[in-house]
């Protein structure tokens, strides 16, 4: 897994790139991120898959914030990033952190 950051000089925007490669989900059929930049709306951000396997998304998020989400794999298994900024303590698990309060 891994996130990439690329923040525009333009505007307060950074553009996300999440990935979740194929040993992570090798039986997925769909992946949806949910997080705090979509109200933890479970089908607000589906992912695409590649032909490799691996699951791919670029979303536009203000910056000067930190976006707690997981991955949902198939409706039913939650997935944390292993390459988050950092976690936070959630109901029964962690959360992943994507921090944008600094380039």
């Amino acid at each position: 897994m891994s996130l990439s950051k690329r923040f525009l000089k333009s505007k307060p925007v950074c553009k996300v790139t999440f990935r979740l490669p194929a040993e992570a989900a090798p039986e997925a059929e769909k992946v949806t991120i949910v997080g705090e930049f979509n109200d933890w709306d479970k089908a607000a951000t589906p992912m695409q898959k590649l032909k490799n396997g691996e699951f791919k998304l670029t979303i536009d998020l203000e910056t000067g914030k930190e976006y707690q989400f997981r991955y949902l794999i198939d409706d039913e298994t939650w997935e944390n990033d292993w390459d988050a900024d950092k976690y936070v303590p959630a109901e029964g698990s962690d959360n992943s952190v994507v921090d944008l309060l600094e380039q």
